[in-house]
C-alpha cells in the first residue's frame, strides 16, 4: 500500500490521528487529577510529560496518514483541555494566583468564539506557529509546577513562567484577530 493509498479523507473521524487525540481528551481528567493529589513530585512530572507528548504522536500521525477536519477541531480542543485544566487545578491548590490563569482562560473562550464567527462566513484562519509556543509555554509553566520544592522555595520561577505564558496568550490572540479580520476582508462572499 502506498503512502497516497494510506491518506485520510478530509471528512474522516476514525484516523490513527483522531483516535490519539480522542485518548488525549479522554485522559485529561486523569492528568487533572494525578496533580491534583499528587503533585509535586518527579513521577508526577514524568507522567505529565508522557501525556503532553502524545500531542506529538498525533502530530506525526496526522502528517502521516493525513489530516482530517474533524482532527483540525479535535486536537487544539484536546490542548485546551489538558493546559487549561492543569492551570486551573494549580490555581485551587493555590500555587498561582487566579488572574494569570483567568486571562488565559477568557483567551481561549474568546478566541474559539472567533473562530466560529468567521467560521460561519466561510473563512478559515489558519494556524500559526506561535500558537504552539503559546501552548508550550503554557505546557512548561504546569511542568515547572510539577518539580518538587519550587512551589515552596522557587515560587518566583513559577509565577514568572505563568506570566510570560500569558504574554504569549495575548500577543497570539491579536495576532489571530488580525488574521481573521484580513482573510473577511479578502473574501467577498464573507463581507454579505
Amino acid at each position: 500500500m502506498t503512502t497516497a493509498d494510506q491518506r485520510v479523507s478530509r471528512h474522516a473521524f476514525r484516523t490513527p490521528a483522531n483516535a490519539v487525540t480522542t485518548l488525549r481528551i479522554l485522559l485529561t481528567p486523569v492528568v487533572v487529577g494525578v496533580i491534583y493529589f499528587y503533585a509535586p513530585s518527579w513521577w508526577v512530572l514524568i507522567f505529565g510529560f508522557f501525556s503532553m507528548m502524545t500531542d506529538q504522536l498525533d502530530g506525526y500521525l496526522a502528517r502521516r496518514y493525513g489530516t482530517s477536519k474533524v482532527g483540525a477541531f479535535l486536537d487544539p480542543l484536546a490542548d485546551k483541555l489538558m493546559v487549561l485544566g492543569s492551570l486551573i487545578v494549580l490555581v485551587a491548590l493555590e500555587w498561582v494566583w487566579w488572574l494569570p490563569v483567568a486571562i488565559i482562560i477568557v483567551r481561549e473562550v474568546v478566541m474559539s468564539a472567533w473562530r466560529s464567527v468567521v467560521a460561519r462566513k466561510g473563512v478559515a484562519i489558519p494556524a500559526r506557529k506561535s500558537a504552539k509556543y503559546k501552548t508550550w509555554m503554557q505546557s512548561f509553566t504546569v511542568a515547572i509546577a510539577l518539580v518538587p520544592s519550587v512551589v515552596d522555595d522557587h515560587r518566583w520561577l513559577l509565577t514568572t513562567m505563568l506570566w510570560v505564558a500569558v504574554a504569549f496568550t495575548v500577543v497570539t490572540f491579536v495576532q489571530y484577530v488580525r488574521d481573521g479580520r484580513a482573510s473577511l476582508s479578502n473574501t467577498p462572499s464573507a463581507l454579505h
